[in-house]
């Protein structure tokens, strides 16, 4: 649906903190598209998915030693959705390889 190069200035734009609809601007056919779509359209989370994510990064980094305080980033919403996580991303040897299989668990979640 989209040249390799506009979705590449989507995202771009996207994690750079520019709105979503800007993004829109770039890509054709995504103006009439409900904002899930749209998000979809271009291979991106949700508000509550990234912030999720953020999360998990976060208690992963606690875990394997990052901080001093887990309490800060445990939240029981994040440690319910910790303990729901696939044994293979709990168990990542590296903050990429999490980061990856994170990405793929949170696509396949609901």
């Amino acid at each position: 649906m989209f040249s390799a190069e506009t979705k590449d200035k989507c995202l771009q734009r996207f994690r750079n903190g520019v709105v979503l609809t800007t993004a829109v601007k770039l890509g054709k056919g995504l103006e009439h598209k409900a904002d899930g779509e749209r998000l979809r359209d271009l291979g991106l989370f949700s508000l509550e998915k990234r912030r999720l994510r953020g999360d998990l990064i976060a208690l992963y980094n606690c875990l394997k030693g990052g901080c001093r305080e887990v309490g800060s980033v445990s939240s029981p919403r994040v440690v319910q959705h910790w303990n729901r996580l696939p044994r293979e991303v709990v168990e990542s040897p590296s903050l990429e390889v999490f980061k990856s299989r994170l990405d793929v668990a949170l696509r396949d979640m609901a």
